[in-house]
């Protein structure tokens, strides 16, 4: 039986990014994908918010994204436009990108460290013992892992055969997608009615001085709410002619289209992400409206807290308690995206009286302090996580700060290339010790240019060090005392190595 350290099931955005987490910490990792390759029927998700792009930019992977996308300053909430200029970030846009794109550059990241992918299959079923994990194949062949990770959707198998529970609410609404001809062009742009938000948008387009300009013929993309919730059943031609027919009085003589797909506002959230030796990310553990555009977000977010702990673990530098920190921080992450997104749906309902409340909304974000907090939650970088008291840095992601070091001028994200965690020390060259974790950790001496400044609290006191995770998060700030620093370097990176 094939073997690895761990076997992912599911190649979308969420397990290649895992992928790439493992197998830079040397972990040997294989994906599972049902598509033979990474190409991608439809549009899905439609970009990439601040921390993503920063998480990216960490390893160092961000200008493969920017040289595709397109940046735009602003993100939106229930339909208003949030601006997110002022964001202390160096990436303070959400970068528009199709999640074709996005997978197809992430597919060739994880090649490069030559990551194990079996194409054409997915998994059917597992059994897990104290040992690990033996998976069974749709093509009959059998894989053994110490650690299985479900990526596989919001349908996933993985959780189902886990017996991970997936509580939530069931929909209330639903729309079509799809990319289509059409023998009359309706007017372009998003549109309310009585019915809710439809929108038209031309397929192939030019940016042209930072403008979007749409090209004569071609296919056009169309999203339309359905008068009531859609079958699960796959949508055909013939729904998306009836519901715009309902919405627009006619369906413009819609023909040949290249995909139709059906999304809706369910809204669930694994009660667990782990059991066992079996864990979930993304789709798998939280499901929820589109809504932001938070969902792949989040899931290429759990892939960067799961992946440094998982591979300790796998690697046996940390104890397999460390892997319980992955649910204790990301459960309350999507528990939180689910409510925003739900709120988002309610306030685009279509009657007079939820416009009234979405217009007062509207209002209150126009404000200064409640727009700055709105846009750092979707663009995911007030993400705080529980790590106890101390410093208004600990828990929080690490400002990509300008150094100067003894190698000259660096960034921080820059020292995060390797997924490695980093102890900045700003004090006396040679404060700290920590020899012990020295096959671990990076211990870099340096000088910091400019201001400590972070989303909604603004500027905070720089500490003497900084004891940063793989995932960018600060994991302990201090003084020269040490006070904290070896239990920090111990609960999250193992215990010390013996002199």
């Amino acid at each position: 039986m094939t073997t690895h350290a761990v076997l992912i099931a599911g190649g979308g955005p969420t397990g290649l990014m895992l992928a790439g987490e493992l197998a830079l910490a040397r972990v040997d990792v294989a994906i599972v994908e049902r598509r033979v390759s990474q190409d991608l029927t439809g549009s899905r998700a439609g970009g990439l918010h601040s921390r993503t792009v920063e998480i990216l930019d960490q390893r160092g992977i961000a200008n493969r994204f920017l040289s595709e996308g397109q940046v735009a300053q602003v993100v939106g909430f229930a339909g208003t436009r949030l601006d997110i200029s002022d964001l202390p970030t160096r990436h303070a846009y959400v970068l528009g990108l199709w999640q074709n794109h996005i997978e197809r550059i992430l597919a060739g990241w994880v090649a490069e460290l030559a990551v194990t992918i079996y194409r054409g299959r997915e998994a059917t079923g597992f059994t897990q013992d104290d040992s690990g994990v033996d998976v069974e194949l749709s093509d009959g062949q059998s894989l053994r892992a110490d650690y299985l990770v479900g990526c596989d959707g919001g349908r996933s198998l993985i959780r189902k055969a886990a017996g991970i529970e997936f509580p939530g609410w069931d929909p209330t609404t639903s729309s079509l997608l799809a990319e289509v001809e059409m023998a009359e062009q309706p007017e372009l742009g998003i549109h309310r009615n009585a019915f809710g938000v439809h929108s038209f948008g031309k397929v192939k387009y030019e940016i042209r001085d930072g403008e979007i300009v749409y090209m004569d013929g071609g296919p056009v993309g169309v999203m339309v709410t359905e008068q009531h919730v859609g079958p699960t059943t796959e949508p055909t031609l013939r729904d998306l002619s009836e519901a715009l027919i309902a919405v627009c009085g006619k369906d413009y003589g819609i023909h040949s289209p290249t995909w139709i797909s059906r999304f809706t506002d369910v809204t669930r959230q694994a009660a667990s992400y782990r059991k066992g030796r079996v864990l979930l990310a993304g789709d798998a553990a939280h499901v929820h409206a589109p809504d932001g555009g938070q969902g792949l977000q989040t899931g290429v977010q759990d892939a960067v807290n799961l992946g440094w702990k998982l591979a300790q673990v796998a690697n046996r530098t940390s104890p397999e308690s460390l892997l319980d920190t992955y649910h204790a921080e990301r459960h309350p992450v999507a528990a939180r995206v689910l409510r925003n997104t739900m709120a988002a749906v309610a306030l685009r309902r279509p009657d007079a009286r939820t416009k009234a409340l979405r217009d007062t909304m509207s209002e209150l974000l126009g404000m200064d302090e409640p727009r700055k907090m709105f846009a750092a939650m979707m663009s995911g970088l007030d993400i705080h996580y529980d790590l106890g008291d101390g410093h208004l840095l600990l828990g929080r992601r690490m400002p990509d700060l300008d150094l100067v070091t003894a190698n000259g001028p660096l960034r921080v994200f820059t020292l995060l290339h390797s997924a490695r965690p980093v102890l900045l020390n700003f004090g006396e060259p040679g404060g700290f010790d920590i020899k012990p974790w020295a096959d671990r950790a990076q211990l870099i001496d340096a000088k910091c240019v400019g201001v400590w400044e972070l989303p909604v609290l603004g500027a905070v006191p720089a500490p003497t060090a900084v004891l940063i995770r793989p995932d960018g998060y600060v994991a302990w700030a201090g003084d020269r005392t040490y006070l904290g620093l070896a239990d920090a370097l111990t609960a999250w990176f193992g215990p010390p190595t013996a002199a």
